[in-house]
């Protein structure tokens, strides 16, 4: 795998490790330390930022020992980040960063193989890479797949929802579509290594790309022509928060959490929340989560109108998959009609939200008050 390499500039192993400045420290690591370093080449996917940063720091700890370098300039982000999470290692010694490194690996192998279980019956998970889409019986489901990544949305899974969106508008045999998570959470929201790839001397323009891609993803759930249910199985995050405002029901598990941490990353509401959590809360309430960044359990989603029911954890998948298909087997041309009527005329109001939304992030997504509150986000997390 290249993604390592790749997003935190750890070498390959098909090429020399390092410089040659760090050849004498070579003949000095430990075997266990050089297995992990290929054993992170052979991970069955991308784990994460945090596991990456987390890599990255520990790997030149244990090779190079403590920060001897200057921070890098404000316009690299990535190598700000990538010295904040180095940095934060102190002084600890080469042997006891490969000794964590070691330890933080096999963790990371064994989380994976707890979590390699195939796709479920009836899926067509051949045909993604991030998610999981099964129709049976009139009942799509569309699972968002990333269970070691908490589900959290990269640009190739934007992309990949909003096929399967299409693909079940257009399919006369999807009577109802549903989105759930696998693992623990329902969706992190975006992935953050979405903002270390940005070229810093592309900025404009890459922000202009995410305007793009954000603006589609939202328009595929204001058009969206037949009934649409989420099963909020575990945490929610950001934009899997905001969208759910444009679905017909929710049903969360009383594990379920909602946040919307926008001001937190310098950044602003999406999903139309804008315009639909005020006149679904009030106010006060969607200031609370939209602006001032308050997590809600799924208790108080239900008392605020987000979540239209909650469910015990253990029975919860059981007792909503035996609703949703019930709701499957209703008289479809009755449901599609009741809902795009129902529909119709806020149609082009949110279209217009969506718009204006986008706009405002790509300006906030260049500002350097973003750029300073996400490096900041990944220093914290670094230190964690």
């Amino acid at each position: 795998m290249h993604y390592i390499r790749r997003i935190l500039g750890i070498p390959s192993f098909k090429a020399p490790l390092m410089n040659l400045q760090f050849s004498r420290t070579m003949a000095t690591m430990t075997e266990a330390f050089q297995k992990a370093q290929k054993d992170v080449q052979q991970l069955p996917e991308d784990p994460g930022n945090e596991a990456k940063l987390k890599l990255y720091a520990l790997f030149k700890q244990g090779t190079a020992g403590p920060v001897s370098t200057k921070r890098p300039g404000m316009l690299d982000m990535v190598g700000r980040v990538k010295w904040d999470a180095w940095n934060a290692l102190g002084n600890i010694s080469k042997e006891e960063a490969q000794e964590q490194y070691v330890q933080f690996v096999q963790s990371l192998m064994d989380q994976y193989s707890s979590t390699s279980a195939g796709p479920e019956p009836g899926s067509a998970a051949g045909d993604y890479k991030c998610i999981e889409v099964s129709t049976v019986e009139g009942l799509n489901m569309i699972k968002f797949n990333r269970p070691t990544k908490m589900n959290a949305l990269t640009y190739e899974m934007y992309g990949e929802i909003v096929d399967a969106l299409e693909k079940a508008a257009k399919d006369e045999k999807v009577v109802v579509t549903v989105t759930t998570g696998a693992g623990d959470y329902y969706c992190s929201g975006n992935d953050l290594s979405n903002f270390t790839k940005v070229d810093p001397t592309n900025i404009a323009g890459v922000a202009e790309e995410a305007r793009k891609v954000l603006l589609k993803f939202v328009n595929a759930f204001i058009c969206f022509p037949k009934p649409l249910i989420a099963m909020v199985n575990g945490p929610a995050i950001g934009i899997s928060v905001t969208v759910l405002g444009m679905y017909d029901a929710v049903y969360a598990s009383d594990k379920a959490t909602f946040y919307t941490p926008f001001s937190i990353l310098g950044q602003s509401p999406e999903g139309c929340s804008s315009y639909i959590f005020p006149r679904v809360m009030g106010f006060p309430k969607s200031s609370e989560m939209l602006l001032f960044n308050r997590r809600i359990t799924a208790a108080e989603a239900c008392d605020w109108g987000l979540v239209t029911r909650v469910f015990p954890h253990g029975t919860f998948h059981q007792e909503v998959s035996q609703i949703v298909k019930n709701y499957a087997s209703l008289p479809k041309q009755s449901l599609w009609k009741s809902k795009q009527l129902s529909r119709k005329w806020s149609l082009e109001t949110l279209q217009e939200v969506n718009k204006a939304e986008c706009d405002v992030l790509k300006e906030r997504w260049q500002s350097p008050e973003c750029a300073q509150a996400i490096m900041d986000f990944f220093s914290r997390k670094s230190k964690m």
